[in-house]
């Protein structure tokens, strides 16, 4: 061992580009003491297998069948490429001694790692003192490495997918900047208050762990029906799993074929009706389309026995009857939005099957038929979970457990930031109403979830046809004809556009796809009177994804704009509007927003 670090000692002097002996008092504790520098080394060692330890407890069971879990493939594939392995472990701690050496003045000090300037974690002026700097650069230089490992070409790319996702996820935990001692803000805020925002943070982590949630945005600020959910409108229809809400005209003219809306039942569906001015329900009124939108209930205990075909015949058809017995139009247009997207393309082998011939138009909105690649959410769905769900006749989703999975794809964004903000600073976070929403979560039936999980994702049968039936027909959506409407978002983390741009080798009717900047939410819910973002239009469907996207034109603001031109030729012609909600069949049950979209989860 000793003649071992001698060696060391040596390579020390001649790999880093600098001579030991010109720094006398550093060549004594470095190349002299020997016993020191094993001590050192013996402590990385320690170190970096209690990471690694920590680090395969991140990865979701394998399965059964499964000859050994993703950790043990890579530390079996390790064991097998030791050159490698080693010359990056010997660049790692050459790359640290630097570091070392530069914040002990052995040096001077420089940056051993290049920070990514949209990092917000680090920006602060309070890290750049030495001490602090030098925390920042250990760790993302640590990080930086432990995804080398991950993305070494040795591993196969499902491994390799894999084994970066949960590392990223470890990572992004262990931040220093998550930590008050080595968070240099929170210290010198720590110090400025005398005590008082880490105590005020305690408050907030105890508040936090009785709800059951972090706290994204100042709730007091918000409430649905008084400043959220606000276009008028009545319910007109309410059954166990639904209510059904048509808004009130605000054109003297309105297009004689409705839009229903159908949201997702995952989330509440006022994200499509926020405030005034940024409510997608309040712009297509405006419009002059006359509009109707189901509100999901949050499922109850007694009602965790309910399937994905329930969610089609008393929900998607059952919206659909009424709004054409309303409205007296032999068609309807529906728009839906990402899961919505799914039970309505769904519904509609069924209702071909039955003679329901009902829809003039479909609108896809951030909508996943296709999942073959169904992006990082796919990390967190397996075998085990799925049959240890279909094992249950019963149950309930908790939606709170969705919200977290979620939050989880962006957990520097949607988590780490809440707790540095909220626990170590004792700061509450600024009103804003798209993270209200996004903590106001919905519970699913256990079984109608499991259903989604098994056919959608794991077994992809949404593009195999009749490889499933539902309401007792087989499905094939290759055999929808109906005009529609594909929109994607660029940078969706849910929803990757490229596999909504595949719903255009599924249907077989008349398709336009438009591409949007931005993600999921902000992507979709991008309203004209900002004007803000871009959307990419190209009329030529029949190309690839990235063939479609290197010919498509880019137009500034709102693909809202774009979807109601589409529209309109699909809505019939103008006539007055409705002077009141419903019929004589289904009047006024209570005003809009309604029962079902104000309940929260305790």
């Amino acid at each position: 061992m000793r003649a071992t670090l001698a060696n060391l000692g040596v390579a020390l002097q001649n790999g880093y580009g600098h001579n030991v002996s010109d720094y006398p008092n550093l060549s004594e504790q470095i190349v002299l003491n020997q016993e020191a520098l094993q001590a050192f080394f013996e402590q990385v060692t320690e170190v970096n297998r209690q990471w690694t330890e920590q680090w395969g407890k991140f990865f979701p069971v394998a399965e059964p069948n499964q000859p050994m879990n993703v950790m043990h493939e890579v530390l079996h594939k390790m064991q097998h490429s030791q050159p490698e392995w080693l010359q990056s472990q010997s660049q790692f701690y050459q790359q640290q001694m630097d570091l070392w050496l530069g914040l002990i003045g052995a040096k001077p000090a420089g940056k051993v790692v290049e920070m990514d300037k949209t990092d917000r974690r680090f920006t602060a002026p309070e890290w750049d003192s030495p001490i602090f700097d030098y925390i920042r650069q250990n760790y993302l230089l640590t990080a930086r490495w432990l995804l080398d490992q991950v993305n070494s070409p040795q591993f196969d790319e499902a491994t390799r997918e894999k084994m970066s996702f949960f590392t990223r996820q470890y990572i992004d935990a262990i931040s220093p900047s998550n930590f008050a001692f080595t968070n240099p803000e929170v210290m010198k805020l720590a110090l400025d208050t005398k005590g008082e925002s880490l105590q005020e943070g305690m408050k907030q982590l105890m508040a936090d762990m009785q709800k059951g949630a972090i706290t994204m945005t100042d709730e007091a600020q918000f409430e649905v029906g008084k400043n959220l959910a606000v276009t008028p409108g009545e319910v007109i229809f309410e059954n166990d799993l639904f209510q059904l809400i048509q808004y009130s005209p605000s054109t003297p003219q309105v297009y004689s074929r409705p839009v229903l809306v159908v949201p997702p039942c995952v989330n509440k569906y006022y994200i499509m009706d926020l405030q005034p001015a940024n409510s997608m329900m309040g712009y297509i009124v405006s419009q002059g389309f006359t509009t109707f939108l189901v509100s999901w209930k949050s499922i109850e205990a007694d009602q965790g026995h309910l399937q994905w075909d329930d969610y089609i015949d008393s929900g998607v058809i059952k919206a659909t009857e009424v709004v054409r017995e309303i409205s007296k139009a032999e068609k309807i247009n529906v728009l839906s939005f990402c899961i919505g997207g799914e039970l309505v393309s769904t519904a509609i082998p069924v209702m071909k099957a039955r003679g329901l011939d009902w829809f003039e138009s479909i609108t896809l909105m951030t909508v996943m038929l296709d999942h073959t690649d169904p992006g990082e959410i796919k990390h967190f769905i397996d075998w085990n979970l799925v049959r240890q769900r279909e094992s249950q006749a019963s149950g309930v989703v908790d939606g709170k457990e969705l919200a977290r999975t979620f939050s989880a794809l962006r957990a520097n964004d949607l988590i780490w930031n809440y707790v540095v903000n909220n626990y170590l600073k004792g700061k509450t976070p600024p009103p804003f109403d798209l993270l209200y929403w996004n903590s106001d979560s919905a519970n699913l039936a256990l079984p109608m979830h499991t259903f989604f999980l098994r056919n959608m994702y794991l077994e992809n049968n949404l593009i195999k046809p009749n490889s499933f039936s539902l309401c007792g027909v087989p499905i094939d959506l290759s055999t929808i004809n109906v005009p529609t409407y594909i929109f994607a978002a660029r940078e969706d983390h849910i929803v990757p556009w490229k596999s909504a741009f595949a719903t255009t080798k599924l249907f077989k009717g008349p398709l336009r796809f438009v591409l949007g900047a931005s993600g999921h939410i902000a992507g979709a819910i991008n309203p004209v009177s900002t004007n803000k973002r871009n959307y990419w239009v190209n009329d030529n469907v029949a190309l690839s994804a990235n063939d479609w996207f290197n010919s498509a034109e880019s137009r500034p603001g709102s693909w809202w704009q774009d979807w109601t031109q589409w529209l309109v030729p699909h809505s019939g012609a103008q006539q007055a509007a409705p002077k009141k909600a419903g019929n004589t069949k289904y009047k006024a049950i209570e005003a809009a927003p309604g029962r079902y979209v104000k309940a929260r989860l305790a």
